[in-house]
């Protein structure tokens, strides 16, 4: 399918430069409305709070002072108003004082009259008394307005007040309390004119700042998804290149973070397919070779046997012989791709089982006996204590021939193959070790890959996935392996049984590499 088909079929959906740019916006213009909702409706009665709370605690330190009075602050008598001036001096004096700060404010003294006793402004103007603060931050006397009367009419009947007066574009706050006794009201007030302007003003100009603030994120939004999308538009076009059959790729990504990393890994991902990709080339082309080599002989004698042989019958049973080995090498190589197929794909897992290792090495070394005594060799079994595991015994059992099958294809001049069960806490190590040749270093890294052969194997009979299958068996169980190698000296593969859950899919990532080690 062409890559113009494919984004025609694709559903339409903004990229991630969009995405970034509506998320800023979205964000800018969710922070502007949080803004105005707190000026609108949380600023004002937040500061209505605090004056109240203000304006409350003076007006209790000062009907403080009238409760703590030892004598009468004021009478009324039929010849009028009588004051205690020691009593008023000495509030005067804590008023000059600071010690009750009512700077900014009107009080209002009355009593169970409703009338009024003193009066001190020091705001401007004093709606609470209708002035324009003629008093100066001094005492006043009768002081009757109508909203005052309403005031300590209403403080008097409920015990305490709060009301905010609006006159014209003028507001205050009015707070009062009365005595102990209940015989005097106080009444305190302040101006709220300034956070009602303040308010007014942040709600004119929040919509032209939330204007410029948006062009801005935008700009900026678009400067920083074109930054962080070019990286992201670069791993694409490399996977776009690396599925039409361009291995070659690398992308350059001069960064330190999570995409930065993204961009390593991609380049290893590449190095790794490609390399995947000159591996399945090459196992295609030996298995082609393996699989015409033995089909031209099987095909040659046949013929043979069919039109030249005669009555011969020694010559006959040759060829017939070389047809049977030709067709059972045929079927080994088949089974092999098989099995390893079966194996990788995932289509063939782990049946985990209690079982002893040593056990089933005694099992598999007596298979050895015949060929063994055939061609004098010796097979060396240590495995004298027990080492319980648990693991697939079938594919263990496998991977044991697989890497005897390999320690016997390259035996050294005494004949000894070793085979060693090594107990380990929580599992077993399983060593089989040859004194042939060795591997070359160059050769190590690659040794269980597939159809990989050493040089020293050119010419040799064998499958070449017999390690490549035992790789992925012990991947799939999430077993540690690897092979120590000399040449010259010969080589000790290993792999190592531990209680642990093997992964789900055989992954090169979540599974242990081989270990080579050059000796």
């Amino acid at each position: 399918m062409k890559k113009d088909e494919i984004k025609q079929k694709r559903p339409f959906a903004p990229g991630i430069q969009w995405q970034l740019m509506l998320f800023i916006g979205g964000i800018t213009l969710f922070t502007l409305l949080l803004v105005w909702g707190i000026i609108t409706y949380a600023l004002e009665p937040q500061y209505n709070r605090n004056i109240r709370a203000k304006l409350d605690s003076k007006a209790a330190a000062i009907t403080a002072l009238i409760d703590q009075s030892d004598a009468e602050i004021s009478s009324r008598t039929y010849q009028g108003l009588y004051l205690n001036d020691e009593f008023w001096s000495g509030v005067s004096q804590t008023f000059r004082d600071k010690k009750i700060n009512v700077d900014g404010n009107c009080v209002d003294f009355s009593d169970s009259t409703l009338r009024c006793l003193k009066a001190y402004e020091s705001m401007y103007p004093c709606l609470l008394h209708e002035s324009t603060g003629a008093f100066g931050g001094e005492f006043g006397y009768n002081l009757d307005t109508r909203i005052a009367i309403q005031l300590r009419q209403k403080l008097f009947q409920d015990g305490s007040l709060y009301q905010i007066v609006k006159i014209g574009s003028s507001m205050q706050m009015c707070v009062g309390r009365l005595s102990a006794d209940g015989q005097y009201g106080v009444i305190v007030s302040a101006s709220l004119a300034q956070i009602t302007t303040a308010a007014e003003v942040l709600r004119a100009i929040l919509g032209p700042v939330a204007l410029i603030l948006l062009v801005l994120d935008l700009l900026l939004a678009i400067l920083f998804s074109r930054w962080f999308t070019n990286p992201i538009r670069k791993l694409s076009n490399g996977a776009q290149e690396i599925a039409s059959g361009n291995y070659d790729v690398q992308i350059k990504v001069e960064r330190h973070d999570e995409i930065g990393r993204l961009a390593e890994d991609f380049n290893h991902m590449a190095a790794e397919v490609k390399r995947s990709a000159q591996l399945e080339k090459d196992i295609l082309a030996n298995v082609s070779h393996d699989l015409r080599t033995p089909l031209t002989l099987i095909k040659g004698y046949a013929e043979t046997v069919r039109d030249l042989t005669g009555s011969d019958d020694a010559k006959r049973t040759e060829q017939c012989n070389i047809i049977v080995d030709e067709t059972n090498r045929l079927s080994t190589l088949v089974n092999s791709v098989m099995e390893l197929s079966k194996v990788q794909s995932g289509a063939e897992r782990p049946n985990l089982v209690d079982f002893d290792m040593s056990d089933l090495c005694f099992e598999v070394a007596g298979r050895y006996d015949a060929l063994c005594d055939k061609n004098h060799w010796q097979l060396d079994l240590q495995a004298n204590e027990p080492c319980p595991v648990s693991a697939d015994p079938a594919m263990m059992e496998r991977v044991m021939h697989n890497l005897l099958g390999n320690a016997f294809h390259h035996i050294g001049a005494d004949g000894v193959v070793v085979l060693r069960a090594i107990p380990q806490e929580k599992g077993c190590r399983i060593e089989i070790e040859d004194h042939g040749p060795g591997i070359p270093p160059e050769d190590l890294p690659y040794i269980f890959d597939r159809y990989y052969r050493a040089r020293q194997d050119s010419g040799r009979t064998g499958t070449g996935l017999g390690l490549s299958i035992t790789k992925a068996i012990l991947q799939q169980h999430g077993f540690a392996f690897g092979v120590d190698s000399a040449v010259g000296r010969g080589s000790t593969f290993w792999f190592e049984i531990r209680d642990i859950v093997p992964p789900e899919q055989p992954e090169e990532d979540e599974t242990p590499d081989a270990e080579v080690r050059q000796l």
